[in-house]
C-alpha cells in the first residue's frame, strides 16, 4: 500500500487490560490528527470487527474523545476475548468489516493472543497491521517493557507493603500470589522490591520438586521464627503451584503444622492510574505506531529496546523466548544465601 494514501486507521484493544492503554490510544489519535488521518475505534476487542453490524461497535475517535484520558486505567475502547477469531468465519467477517470501513491500517494494543489475531489476518487482508504491546505480564519478545507492567509492579508493591504491616503486627506468614500468566517478571520484580523472604517463580522452581520445596520452606520458616523474624512473606507466580497459594498454605500446614495466610492479589494488578513510566512508554509507542504506518511498515510490533523505540516482526514478538533477567534471579538467590548465614 502507498503510505501517502493513508486515510483511515482502525484501532482496538484486546485481551487483558493494562494501565496505559488509554495513553497509547490518545497518542495515536493526536499524531494521526496532525497528519489529517482519521482514526476509527473498534469496541470490545476483535468483537468490534466480527460484529460490526452493530453500529455501537465502531466510532470515529476525535480529539475530544481522547482528552483527559492519559491518566485513566482500563481502556475507553473496552476489551474482550473473541473466540470467533479462531475460526475462518470470524476472520472473514473481520476482513469484511475492515474493507467496508475503508481501513488502511489496523493497530491492535494487547498481548500475544491479540497479536496472534493479527497474524491470522495477514494472509486475508492487504492493509497494514501494527501491534502495540499492552500487557502487565511483560512477556512479549523483542521489547524490554510492555505497557502496564510498571504500574502492575507498583500496585503489587503497595499491596504487599501493607500486607507486611499486618504480618509484622501478628507475626504471621503470608503467601502472596501475583499475576503473570506463565512468566515471572512481575513476581521477581515485586518480590525483590518488597524484600520477600521467598520468591517462587518459573525461573527458580520446578514443579517436580514440590515435596522437597515444602520441606525446605518449612525448615526456613521455622529457622526464621526461631531467630525472631516477626513476619515471613512468600511471593509466588500464578499458575506455578498446583491450585495456587491456598493449596501451598494448606500443604505447609499439613506437612509442618505451619499456619499461613494465602492472599491472591488478582485483578487489582490490572487496574489503576498508570504510573509515569507507563504513560511515557504508551505515548512514545502510540506516536511510533503512526510513524510506522506512514513509513509503510507492516506486520510489526512497536518495541522499546535499551530505552529506544523500534519495531520488530510480529512473528518474533510471540515466540515466548523472553525470560526474567538472570541478574534478578541471582540477586534473590544471593539474598537468601546471605540471610541463611546471618546470625540474629
Amino acid at each position: 500500500m502507498d503510505s501517502t494514501n493513508i486515510k483511515r486507521i482502525g484501532i482496538l484493544t484486546s485481551g487483558g487490560d493494562a494501565p496505559g492503554m488509554n495513553a497509547a490510544i490518545r497518542a495515536l489519535v493526536l499524531a494521526a490528527h496532525h497528519y489529517h488521518i482519521e482514526v476509527i475505534g473498534f469496541y470490545h476487542g476483535y468483537n468490534g470487527l466480527v460484529y460490526e453490524e452493530n453500529i455501537a461497535q465502531a466510532k470515529v475517535l476525535t480529539l475530544k474523545d481522547v482528552n483527559g484520558i492519559i491518566h485513566r486505567g482500563g481502556t475507553i475502547l473496552k476489551s474482550a476475548r473473541c473466540p470467533q477469531m479462531l475460526t475462518q468465519q470470524g476472520l472473514k467477517q473481520s476482513v469484511n468489516t475492515l474493507k467496508d470501513n475503508n481501513i488502511d491500517a489496523l493497530v491492535v494494543i494487547g498481548g500475544d493472543g491479540s497479536f496472534n489475531g493479527l497474524l491470522a489476518l495477514q494472509p486475508l487482508w492487504h492493509g497494514q497491521l501494527i501491534g502495540i504491546p499492552g500487557t502487565i505480564d511483560n512477556d512479549l519478545d523483542g521489547t524490554d517493557f510492555t505497557i502496564g507492567f510498571a504500574t502492575a509492579v507498583n500496585t503489587a508493591i503497595e499491596a504487599i507493603d501493607k500486607i507486611r504491616d499486618t504480618a509484622d503486627a501478628f507475626e504471621r506468614i503470608f503467601i502472596v500470589e501475583l499475576m503473570g500468566r506463565h512468566s515471572g517478571h512481575i513476581t521477581f520484580n515485586v518480590g525483590i522490591a518488597c524484600a520477600a523472604e521467598q520468591v517462587l517463580s518459573f525461573e527458580n522452581f520446578c514443579i517436580d520438586d514440590q515435596q522437597a520445596k515444602i520441606i525446605e520452606l518449612a525448615k526456613e520458616i521455622k529457622t526464621a521464627k526461631e531467630n525472631r523474624h516477626t513476619s515471613y512473606i512468600i511471593v509466588i507466580a500464578e499458575n506455578l503451584w498446583p491450585d495456587g497459594a491456598a493449596n501451598l498454605a494448606e500443604q505447609l500446614n499439613k506437612a509442618a503444622d505451619i499456619d499461613c495466610t494465602a492472599c491472591v492479589l488478582g485483578h487489582i494488578q490490572r487496574g489503576g492510574s498508570p504510573v509515569p513510566k507507563d504513560r511515557l512508554l504508551a505515548t512514545k509507542m502510540g506516536v511510533a505506531a503512526l510513524q510506522a504506518i506512514i513509513s509503510g511498515e507492516n506486520n510489526i510490533m512497536i518495541a522499546e529496546q535499551n530505552s529506544a523505540i523500534c519495531s520488530i516482526p510480529l512473528e518474533q514478538a510471540v515466540q515466548h523466548h523472553k525470560r526474567v533477567s538472570q541478574q534478578l534471579v541471582d540477586a534473590q538467590e544471593n539474598i537468601l544465601a546471605l540471610t541463611a548465614q546471618t546470625q540474629y
